[in-house]
Formats: C-alpha cells, sequence, structure tokens
C-alpha cells in the first residue's frame, strides 16, 4: 500500500492548488521512491513511458513555454515591432506568413506551427497591430482580423503538405488507390500537389489583398 502515496501526493497537491505539473510529477516521484526506485530510475521510467506511449502532440508540451512567454510580453513585443514598420499591413502580413507556412508544410515541418505555437501569440497579434495603422478597429474587425490570421494557417499547412510525399494524407491516398487496384508513387501524388498548392497561395493571397482595401476603406471611415 506504500506505493499508493501518491494518490495523497494529488489530492493534497490539488487541495493547495499547486502547479498541477508539479503535483504530477512530485506524486510519481513519491511513488516510485516508495516502491524501492531511485531517483534515476523514477527519472529512466518517465522517459521510457513518454517514448513509448507518444499519445501528446508536441504541440501541447511546448504550450507552457508559450503561455511564460506570452506572460512576458510576447504579444506586446510582437505589436511594438510591427507598429513601427508603416508600410505593414494585415494583408501583407498573412501573405508573407502563408507562403512561410506552406513551405515549411511542404519540407513536412508542418508541426512548425500552428494557431497554438505562432498564431495565437505572434500573427494574430501582429496583424492587428498592423490593421490598428490602417484605422481605427472595433471589436467585430479585430475578430475578422483573428479570424483570417487563422484561417491562413489552415490554408498553408492544408494545401503546402501535401508537396512533402511522406506525410499522412500522401500516404493514405497512395493506400486508398492500391487497394483498389491503382498503383500511383507517392512522389507523383507530391508533385501533382505543388499545382494545386500555388493555385491556394494565388487564390488566398488576393483574398488578403482584398481585406487590406477593405480595411483601409473603413479606417479611411472611422
Amino acid at each position: 500500500m506504500l506505493p499508493s502515496i501518491g494518490v495523497g501526493v494529488i489530492v493534497l497537491g490539488f487541495a493547495l492548488r499547486f502547479n498541477p505539473l508539479l503535483v504530477v510529477v512530485c506524486a510519481a516521484m513519491a511513488s516510485g521512491l516508495a516502491a524501492g526506485l531511485g531517483p534515476l530510475e523514477v527519472l529512466a521510467a518517465f522517459g521510457k513511458a513518454f517514448n513509448q506511449n507518444r499519445y501528446v502532440s508536441i504541440a501541447w508540451l511546448i504550450l507552457p513555454a508559450i503561455g511564460v512567454l506570452e506572460r512576458s510580453g510576447l504579444q506586446e513585443r510582437a505589436r511594438m515591432a510591427i507598429k513601427s514598420l508603416k508600410a505593414a499591413t494585415a494583408g501583407r502580413i498573412l501573405v508573407v506568413y502563408l507562403l512561410l507556412r506552406q513551405l515549411t508544410a511542404a519540407m513536412g515541418l508542418i508541426s512548425i506551427a500552428g494557431h497554438a505555437q505562432t498564431v495565437r501569440p505572434l500573427v494574430a497579434p501582429m496583424a492587428e497591430a498592423a490593421a490598428e495603422n490602417q484605422g481605427a478597429l472595433d471589436d467585430a474587425t479585430r475578430d475578422e482580423v483573428k479570424a483570417m490570421s487563422a484561417g491562413t494557417d489552415n490554408v498553408g499547412v492544408f494545401f503546402g503538405e501535401d508537396v512533402f510525399m511522406a506525410i499522412g494524407s500522401i500516404l493514405l491516398i497512395v493506400g486508398f488507390l492500391d487497394q483498389n487496384g491503382l498503383v500511383v508513387e507517392p512522389l507523383h501524388l507530391s508533385v501533382w500537389a505543388i499545382p494545386t498548392a500555388i493555385c491556394a497561395f494565388l487564390v488566398h493571397g488576393a483574398r488578403l489583398l482584398l481585406f487590406d482595401r477593405k480595411l483601409s476603406r473603413r479606417g479611411a471611415k472611422s
């Protein structure tokens, strides 16, 4: 029964409102030590369990780090940097982000950016700051800028990832076609995904520039 001391640590830690991650780690350490394991053995067990059961996306693992950066003023710094660039507009910033998102996704780096990692802490605040340079923003317009920022990320990764032939979507298509008697190489699918990615960039890029014009017209009226 002694290894179950970890349950008591969790109950006590949550009752005292300590950091949940710290409480869970301390509970696991207490149970391990009570079971006769050394500190290094407990850490080794942590590492082995994580390596064998990667159910948690890396995006969720970096959320605490992003939270610390935001608390330290990440969004404010991003806004200040864009405010100093008079030529920056919301549409131009999002076009650049769209290009970067597509290029990185085409190389298989789909987790290098995303809503949690970049859109909320960086891209959306930068687009908002650029939109403020074009005129005063009401709450509805701010929501439009945020939505367009999130949509730009979706378009970039969705149409960029298929260029990388080892991505799950390409392998799924290859497997489905193979089951139905059609043999297609993953490289061929990736090559034919390039024109689609280019068209997606042109279409959504045009939408972003038109959005820019709409923001400028609203700013001129206000």
